[in-house]
């Protein structure tokens, strides 16, 4: 029996000791399960970066064709594009992190602003059937992502708020 001991997987010897001592890892087994069986390599995660970035990207051109032929596949495209794009981001550190990276003080504002943006823009277009509105709502959408994008750029926010007070004045 000792002797098999050493060919089990350290995992195994580990669910062993706890239930030896006592002690319940569940919660801890379960966490590092999940995290291991979504862990990819730093090159998938490019990869997978590119990939559903170009879609976003996609999306949104498309959004911008449609602007001229029908508003509610525009801002359905327009919309789709930004949260795919966003959303690549989540290769890059995965989902939880962007999330709370997302809605840390600094950006808390541009997040909450770029969500309802992209909400009303989708209401305004498919619900209340405004036009005008849901083309409001997508440049404020647009802006609100810029404004979100920005805040990852050491100074970029003070840069643009500087130009913009100086072409101002």
């Amino acid at each position: 029996m000792l002797g098999n001991l050493g060919k089990m997987a350290p995992s195994t010897i580990q669910k062993i000791r706890a239930t030896m001592t006592g002690r319940d890892t569940q919660d801890d087994s379960l966490i590092t399960e999940i995290s291991d069986a979504t862990s990819l390599s730093w090159s998938t995660r490019i990869k997978g970066f590119i990939i559903c970035f170009c879609i976003g990207v996609f999306f949104s051109i498309l959004g911008m064709i449609m602007l001229w032929k029908d508003i509610k596949l525009f801002a359905v495209f327009y919309s789709l594009g930004n949260v795919t794009a966003l959303a690549s981001t989540c290769f890059l550190m995965g989902p939880v992190k962007q999330l709370r990276n997302m809605f840390k003080e600094k950006r808390l504002i541009a997040t909450i602003m770029m969500l309802v943006c992209l909400i009303l823009t989708l209401c305004a277009a498919l619900w209340w059937n405004n036009k005008g509105l849901a083309l409001v709502f997508c440049i404020l959408q647009y802006l609100a992502m810029t404004w979100y994008c920005l805040s990852y750029i050491p100074f970029a926010r003070d840069a643009v708020k500087k130009c913009a007070t100086s072409c101002m004045a």
